[in-house]
């Protein structure tokens, strides 16, 4: 009898708790995300044929058990001059380390953001960003794995979509998949708000299809503010820009293999992040002469997991 009774207060007990925490949660959602959301809506409704790419270069997420998406992100006016910056560095000769604007690496620092591993190493972080699917990654996955090589692949809203058999791939083999955005937008043009959409939309419906989450964001274009920095480093994600990046992203520019190689081979630098886009043959084609020839040359690859702060 009297155990009859205790679980029947311990029933109570637990059902009362359920229904607190299913408050909670409620109470805790962002309704705004969550409509962009439902079903994967902003990341399962868009295509890469309305999605634009001819402008391509001008972790901590878990509170409890739910992403922190519906915080008080920034207060604009900590952000007098919240001017759009366009991310490139000045290649250097020699192998030596190319060369940032003066106050951009303290301005990254200051949010958490990398562009370089450890420069007193040969060491080369392969990094690809995939806006959209043109036919090569497969055969860039394919060399990776041959050479025993990890990367990283930056992929957005309508590739999640649209090539899902790729992205698992990327997931098993060991790379890292990192946040491109749902719509590729210019994040300093976008408000707080619309911000938070783009990045934890997409990083919501990857999680739930693979179940892990996504530690980096690389901003689409390059293009950033210390407004965008502040807001995406407090949603937990590290910015990761690059030191070195190939103009391949015009599909139309073919040069060849061996004019690729030629030209990564003699900008490879310590700590380098190497930035190539998937969209190209000439990249997919150079990739294996590329690994093997910076191995030659005393370098190694490692996994920008390392790079997380």
């Amino acid at each position: 009898m009297k155990k009859n009774k205790a679980i029947t207060v311990l029933a109570v007990i637990v059902g009362i708790a359920l229904i607190f925490v299913f408050f909670i949660i409620k109470k805790n959602r962002n309704p705004k995300l969550d409509s962009v959301l439902s079903d994967f809506g902003g990341v399962y409704s868009v295509s890469s044929k309305n999605v634009d790419f001819s402008t391509e270069l001008t972790g901590r997420l878990i509170e409890g058990n739910r992403l922190a998406i519906d915080r008080d992100l920034s207060d604009k006016s900590s952000y007098p001059n919240d001017k759009k910056r366009c991310w490139g560095m000045a290649r250097q000769p020699n192998n030596q380390i190319p060369r940032a604007d003066p106050g951009t690496p303290e301005l990254l620092s200051k949010y958490g953001a990398k562009y370089l591993g450890d420069v007193s190493k040969k060491i080369i972080y392969l990094t690809f960003d995939e806006g959209y699917e043109n036919g090569y990654t497969g055969q860039i996955l394919d060399t990776l794995r041959d050479n025993n090589v990890k990367a990283a692949f930056f992929i957005t809203g309508p590739y999640l979509k649209e090539h899902q058999d790729l992205v698992r791939r990327m997931v098993e083999e060991g790379h890292t998949v990192g946040n491109h955005t749902i719509h590729h937008p210019s994040l300093p043009e976008k408000n707080d708000t619309q911000i938070e959409e783009e990045v934890v939309g997409l990083d919501r419906a990857f999680s739930e299809k693979f179940g892990v989450r996504m530690n980096f964001l690389r901003p689409p274009k390059g293009e950033y503010s210390e407004r965008t920095l502040s807001i995406t480093s407090k949603l937990g994600y590290c910015n990761l820009f690059w030191s070195f990046a190939y103009d391949d992203w015009y599909r139309d520019r073919v040069r060849g293999p061996e004019y690729t190689y030629k030209v990564v081979m003699r900008n490879l630098h310590n700590g380098e992040v190497m930035l190539l886009h998937a969209v190209s043959k000439d990249n997919a084609d150079a990739l294996g002469m590329i690994i093997k020839g910076a191995r030659e040359n005393g370098y190694e690859f490692g996994n920008v997991r390392d790079l997380a702060n």
